[in-house]
């Protein structure tokens, strides 16, 4: 499959569109400029369309492999995988202190895009380890620190997260797996975990698990989980690898897609407990957690950019070849048949690709920037400013980039027609790769609860507010331009905007008095803020490039096509649940 990087709309929107050029040249980040980043996507632009693009076929076909040594993965992704490691890749964003670079988060963002888009069962890899490093950056003690953050961050490790269980699926008040101290400041970890991606492979030569799991007298439910630390070769204090510790893959999930990237079941304690170490504190393990989650979220929505920019590349060059049919009014020879990018219909899929992508992009691209000034701010005021808009924007990142991704996949097997059916073409392997991107890490379900019922909430929900009056500047300024297209693009946003204020007004004034009809609504809720989040950013792209034409059509096309939307939304965001109810459980079959 071929795949290039969209290197300039890709800086543009990172840049410029999400703002991460505001943040440039002071603080954390005085070293950065535009010129830097754009090097750097340009540098990891070669490794994705080079490298890691022409096996996304390979591995899809090859599978992976559990024998008597453990895990084994496509021979050339290894291979990959250590040419990403040489290039220094899995350090571009973590701390100097451990040997991270220490640039922006958000430019990590976007190299995660390339990653995922180019290969997505190779992708799935850094992002884990990324979670390992943040939750140990924020958690660990001093000795784990410096025992497991300079592998984890050069790439020569990697990391995972185990959460569920086979009882236990996204609530973990069901977890069981147990943690017995053993006196010495360890901890015997004994359970199994399933779902665990790249719990096992032989890419790295370790792999550092955190695992949730409860001490012998923690409370009941989410308040008596811990976090630990378990390494599949224990460590050393000069830190060499010493003995293999007791955990294990004892089976390999068969999967939909990503079949190159192994999802493992796995044994902590099947020859009598595998070696763990605290996180954080007793008990409070949920909390560590949340620090990986949070970031796996966001990485995982980028996924959702990344698979959908794939499938559009795919789909575009296909429809630039295919030749059937003949458009209405056509000059052509007769018996002579045009590409069918030349149709209508064919042309309008495109365009919801496309248009669609790029608004998820910005909004992904968006929260990665709002995660830098929380932590790279010029003042205490513009870092809590910061942080909130990251935890608003987060779920809708997640959860709206990940539907794009399907959708955009689907439509992309829908262009190819028949033959996008058929594997050979290679457009039903985004499909399938992209179907479980809204189901982990927190299902979209999950993202909407925590959208309406925490980040709504958040200031009394000015900081919801403060985010759609700066969408109403936009609008204001599209409206404003006198440019005929933008002013359309305004009038469209502003008129989303109105739509989504009687939609948050709803569920600010319900939320304490019937929080089951807010939550019947909050999934469409969801989509219509993130529709309405979607044609700001490219409203904003068209503003800041009016030159570039490209831009506005995309801005148009939006506008006309994707943001009314959110006017039918309105009606399922504010219905209550009384239809949701109306059956009882034996009536429904």
């Amino acid at each position: 499959m071929t795949y290039r990087p969209p290197v300039r709309d890709m800086a543009f929107t990172l840049n410029e569109v999400a703002g991460l050029s505001g943040l440039m040249g002071q603080g954390a980040f005085e070293d950065v400029s535009p010129d830097l980043v754009a090097s750097v996507m340009e540098e990891g632009a070669k490794l994705a369309a080079d490298v890691l693009a022409p096996l996304n076929r390979a591995v899809d076909g090859h599978g992976i492999e559990l024998g008597e040594g453990g895990v084994s993965v496509y021979p050339a992704l290894a291979d990959a995988y250590r040419k990403w490691v040489e290039g220094g890749w899995g350090s571009l964003a973590a701390t100097p202190e451990f040997g991270g670079q220490g640039l922006p988060t958000a430019l990590a963002v976007a190299m995660q895009e390339m990653w995922n888009a180019a290969c997505m069962s190779f992708g799935l890899c850094p992002i884990l380890s990324q979670g390992a490093i943040e939750a140990l950056t924020a958690h660990g003690t001093e000795e784990q620190k410096r025992r497991y953050l300079p592998k984890l961050i050069s790439g020569e490790w990697t990391g995972t997260m185990n959460l569920t269980e086979p009882q236990a699926g996204s609530d973990l008040n069901a977890l069981k797996a147990k943690a017995a101290p053993q006196g010495d400041g360890s901890y015997l970890i004994t359970g199994t975990k399933i779902f665990i991606t790249y719990g096992d492979h032989d890419m790295a030569e370790n792999i550092v698990h955190l695992v949730l799991a409860r001490l012998p007298d923690a409370p009941a439910g989410t308040k008596g989980i811990s976090l630990f630390l378990v390494p599949k070769f224990l460590v050393n204090e000069d830190g060499s690898l010493g003995a293999r510790n007791d955990a294990h893959c004892i089976g390999l999930e068969e999967k939909l897609g990503i079949h190159g990237s192994p999802t493992c079941v796995m044994s902590y304690g099947e020859k009598g407990g595998a070696k763990g170490w605290l996180i954080g504190e007793e008990n409070r393990g949920l909390a560590c957690m949340f620090t990986m989650m949070n970031n796996a979220r966001l990485l995982v929505g980028t996924q959702g950019v990344a698979i959908a920019e794939a499938a559009y590349q795919h789909a575009l060059s296909y429809a630039k070849e295919r030749k059937q049919g003949r458009p209405l009014g056509s000059t052509l020879a007769p018996g002579e048949m045009a590409p069918i990018i030349e149709h209508p219909d064919i042309r309008r899929m495109l365009l919801t690709m496309k248009s669609m992508t790029d608004a998820a992009r910005a909004i992904c691209y968006a929260t990665a920037v709002a995660i830098d000034g929380a932590h790279g701010g010029s003042s205490e005021e513009t870092r809590r400013a910061a942080q909130a808009r990251a935890d608003l924007l987060t779920p809708i990142a997640k959860s709206f980039s990940t539907d794009i991704g399907v959708e955009a996949a689907s439509i992309g097997v829908q262009i190819h027609g028949g033959m996008g059916f058929i594997e050979e073409t290679g457009a039903a392997q985004f499909y399938r790769d992209a179907r479980i991107l809204p189901i982990y890490e927190g299902t979209n379900g999950i993202q909407a609860i925590d959208l309406v019922t925490r980040k709504l909430p958040l200031g009394k929900g000015e900081v919801a507010r403060g985010f759609i009056a700066e969408m109403r500047e936009t609008a204001k300024e599209a409206r404003s331009s006198n440019d005929k297209v933008l002013t359309g693009v305004g009038a469209a946003l502003d008129e989303a905007l109105d739509t989504l204020d009687k939609a948050t007004d709803y569920m600010l004034a319900n939320l304490k008095s019937a929080p089951n009809d807010c939550l019947a609504g909050a999934t469409p809720y969801l989509r219509l803020f993130g529709t309405a989040a979607g044609g700001h950013y490219l409203a904003r792209a068209a503003l800041i490039d009016r030159a570039a034409t490209a831009r506005r059509a995309i801005a148009q096309f939006y506008a006309a096509n994707i943001l009314p939307n959110v006017h039918g939304l309105l009606a399922p965001a504010t219905a209550g649940d009384e239809s949701l109810f109306a059956l009882a459980v034996d009536e429904l079959g």
